[in-house]
C-alpha cells in the first residue's frame, strides 16, 4: 500500500484518529486539496474516509511514513504516548517533520511529549481543539496550540481548513489553556442544568426560561447549544460525558501541581464522576441535567 500523503503545497499529512472529532477534520483537510493518509485503531472508523480521497494505512506507523506533518487525534495522553513511542510513528517520520497534537491530553504529558520528540529532530505543537462535532465539520473549530510561534505560523495552511488557530505560550500552553475551556464548559453545563432544575420544580417553562435569558448576561454558546439539548433531550454525544470527567480530573491535577483550589471545579468534577459512575459516559455531557433531575426526585420534582 503506498500512504504517501501529498497535499497540492506538497505537505505530506498523515491523520491518526478518526473518531466523532477526528473523521470531520480530517474530512476537512480533504476538502481544502490535502491528500491525507489515515490511521485509526479501529479500522471500521478510518474506512468511509477513503470515499472523500483518503489513502488508508494499516498501522500508525504506516500512515508516518514520508509524511511531513502527522496530526494526532487520540483519547488521551497515554494512547498519545503509546502511538508516538511504542507504535514506532516517531521512528518512522523523518528529522524536522512537525507533530500536531490536537488531542486533549495533560500539558505535563505535552511537555513530556515535545522534549522526547526534539531529540530526533522532530517538531511538536499541542494543538487541542473546542467547538465539538458541529464545530469540526464545519471547520470552525477553536484551536489552542501551544510550541514555537514561527512552526505555528508556518502551518497556517493546515490549521485553516479546521478552524482558527491562536498561538497562546510554549509547549503545554495549548492544552493548559484547553483543560481551562472544558473547566468553563463543565461549570457552565452544570450551572444551566440546575437552573433548569430550579425553574420546573418551581412551575416555569424550561424552554421559555431560556428564550428569556438570550442576550442577557447568561447567553453563550453552551446555553444556545448544550441548552437546547437540554429542552430537547437531546444527549447523542458531541462531547461524551466520560470526556469531560477525563479533562475535569487533569485541570484538578494540574491546579494541586499549581497549589491551587478550584471549589466549583471540584464540585462539578463530583457530579460528573457519580453520573459517569452510573452509566452516563457516553451520553453528551448536556445530560448532566438527568443527575441532577434524579438527584432531586426525577424531572419537575417538588420538595
Amino acid at each position: 500500500m503506498n500512504t504517501t500523503a501529498t497535499s497540492h503545497n506538497g505537505v505530506k499529512i498523515a491523520f491518526l484518529g478518526t473518531g466523532l472529532m477526528g473523521a470531520p477534520m480530517a474530512r476537512r483537510l480533504l476538502g481544502a486539496g490535502f491528500t491525507v493518509t489515515v490511521w485509526n485503531r479501529d479500522g471500521n472508523k478510518a474506512r468511509p474516509l477513503a470515499e472523500d480521497g483518503a489513502m488508508l494505512a494499516a498501522t500508525a506507523a504506516e500512515a508516518a511514513k514520508d509524511a511531513s506533518v502527522l496530526i494526532t487525534m487520540l483519547t488521551d495522553g497515554n494512547a498519545v504516548g503509546d502511538v508516538l513511542f511504542a507504535q514506532g510513528v516517531a521512528a518512522a517520520l523523518e528529522e524536522g517533520a512537525t507533530i500536531i497534537d490536537m488531542s486533549s491530553i495533560a500539558p505535563a504529558f505535552a511537555r513530556e511529549h515535545a522534549q522526547k520528540l526534539a531529540q530526533s529532530g522532530i517538531r511538536h505543537i499541542d494543538a487541542p481543539v473546542s467547538g465539538g462535532v458541529a464545530g469540526a465539520a464545519a471547520g470552525t473549530l477553536a484551536i489552542m496550540a501551544g510550541g514555537e510561534a514561527d512552526v505555528v505560523a508556518e502551518l497556517a495552511d493546515v490549521f485553516a481548513p479546521m478552524g482558527r488557530v491562536t498561538h497562546v505560550g510554549p509547549s503545554g500552553a495549548g492544552q493548559l489553556a484547553k483543560l481551562a475551556n472544558q473547566q468553563i464548559v463543565a461549570v457552565t453545563i452544570g450551572a444551566i442544568a440546575e437552573a433548569m432544575v430550579l425553574v420546573e420544580a418551581g412551575g416555569g417553562n424550561r424552554e421559555a426560561f431560556r428564550d428569556a435569558i438570550r442576550g442577557g448576561f447568561c447567553e453563550s454558546r453552551i446555553l444556545e447549544l448544550h441548552g437546547k439539548r437540554m429542552i430537547d433531550r437531546d444527549f447523542e454525544p458531541g462531547g461524551a460525558s466520560r470526556n469531560q470527567l477525563k479533562d475535569l480530573k487533569a485541570v484538578l491535577a494540574t491546579a494541586r501541581d499549581l497549589s491551587l483550589t478550584l471549589p466549583l471545579t471540584e464540585a462539578v468534577s463530583a457530579e460528573f464522576t457519580d453520573f459517569v459512575d452510573n452509566g452516563g459516559g457516553e451520553t453528551d455531557h448536556s445530560a448532566l441535567l438527568v443527575h441532577l433531575e434524579n438527584k432531586n426526585g426525577g424531572r419537575g420534582a417538588k420538595s
